[in-house]
């Protein structure tokens, strides 16, 4: 297959190469044994991995250029697990930009110090509502005077459709994420960490236990419906910071979450807006970006290495969002985690995301080289291969 180099929308062209160095946090969870044929070439580990039944779709180019340098299918759309969240995550950084922040709107009838009725609370696909973020929209209120509700707590979920979880997630998502909702509450998980089966459940009690411990009273009365006021949109976190705890800890909760608020409570106009994204800035289509969620739970997402490289290089030369980015990618042997890959030869100089599903272990990119020069990076495999295959040959590029 002919080889072609990586090309920038017009519009990034001229935007400056960010510089190495952006201090995040997160850890790797990543393992290596040292490498067993350092000295084999990309294509004999290509055929090796072929000859195990492994699909692959690898390649590395030059970030500045976009010249191609080594590949083998990179134009093969396979199944690319958590790596399809470089695609979403960026997207939506561009779509909102990183101060953008998602809001939970707080309804009620105050007069005085009393709300007449009930005190709702809506969602807005904030996915980071914790237990410590509900104590401060306590406070927010009492400053407001608002120290007792003669009506009942009420949950408004309609932000969002009815649809849980995501299409392809089968035998999947019942195991590792939570249902998706607009108005979730410590990521839809109990005190252990269990995934619970009720929702709302565990957000009114939540909101009811730390309300009433910051001294707002509800007398849970029966009344009839009345008209009530926005009091207070309450923020999220801006979308930079949510990013980088998306990426870092591949949390396929909250990149869902805000997929679904992109798409105003709908997995598949929320991915509509991200294919169009793609489609205009890069002229990348739909049989390019194949994809049905945000996390790479789904069976059914197809990514190449050669798309993954173009957007990995093309958000590496953002200048308006690169920066955010870039800061979300996990960083070899530069967390504070202790190292797990041992390759000491990688340590700060490989920024990445990878991704694992039942056979499917993938990983993509940015390495700077011992000159200072940056390649951008892909490598798919589908089948039965695992860590020790993918970063053998990163190792080998990085080195």
């Amino acid at each position: 297959m002919k080889a072609r180099n990586l090309v920038l929308p017009m519009a990034l062209v001229a935007a400056a190469v960010v510089a190495v160095g952006v201090q995040a946090r997160g850890h790797s969870a990543l393992t290596l044994a040292p490498l067993a044929s350092p000295n084999e070439t990309f294509d004999a580990w290509a055929r090796r991995m072929e000859a195990k039944g492994v699909q692959v779709s690898a390649g590395v180019w030059e970030l500045q250029s976009g010249k191609l340098l080594e590949s083998h299918n990179p134009d093969s759309a396979l199944l690319p697990a958590s790596t399809t969240k470089i695609i979403s995550t960026y997207a939506i950084l561009r779509i909102w930009k990183p101060d953008y922040e998602l809001k939970t709107g707080i309804y009620g009838e105050l007069s005085g110090n009393i709300v007449h009725g009930d005190l709702v609370i809506k969602g807005g696909g904030d996915p980071f509502l914790t237990s410590e973020r509900i104590w401060v929209l306590a406070q927010d209120l009492k400053r407001m005077g608002v120290f007792r509700v003669t009506g009942r707590l009420r949950l408004d979920q309609s932000a969002f459709d009815t649809q849980h979880y995501g299409p392809g997630w089968e035998n999947t998502s019942s195991n590792t994420t939570p249902a998706i909702t607009a108005l979730s509450v410590n990521f839809n998980r109990d005190e252990t960490g269990k995934l619970v089966t009720d929702p709302d459940a565990l957000a009114s009690s939540t909101f009811q236990r730390i309300f009433m411990e910051a001294g707002i009273n509800f007398e849970g009365l029966q009344t009839k419906d009345v008209p009530s006021r926005k009091l207070l949109d309450f923020p999220s976190p801006p979308l930079r910071m949510l990013i980088q705890d998306i990426n870092k800890f591949s949390n396929n909760f909250m990149v869902e979450t805000l997929l679904k608020a992109l798409g105003d409570g709908s997995w598949p106009k929320g991915v509509a807006r991200i294919q169009s994204f793609y489609q205009s800035a890069y002229g990348l289509g739909p049989d390019k970006i194949q994809i049905t969620d945000a996390s790479g739970l789904s069976k059914d997402n197809r990514l190449s290495a050669r798309t993954l490289a173009v957007v990995l290089r093309g958000a590496w030369n953002d200048f308006e969002v690169g920066p955010e980015f870039q800061a979300s990618l996990k960083i070899i042997g530069g967390e504070p985690w202790k190292l797990k890959i041992k390759d000491p030869n990688l340590a700060r100089r490989v920024r990445c995301k990878t991704g694992h599903l039942s056979g499917v272990d993938t990983v993509c990119g940015v390495i700077q080289m011992p000159d200072g020069k940056l390649r951008v990076f892909a490598i798919l495999l589908n089948g039965q291969a695992n860590d020790q295959d993918v970063w053998e040959q990163v190792s080998r590029w990085a080195n």
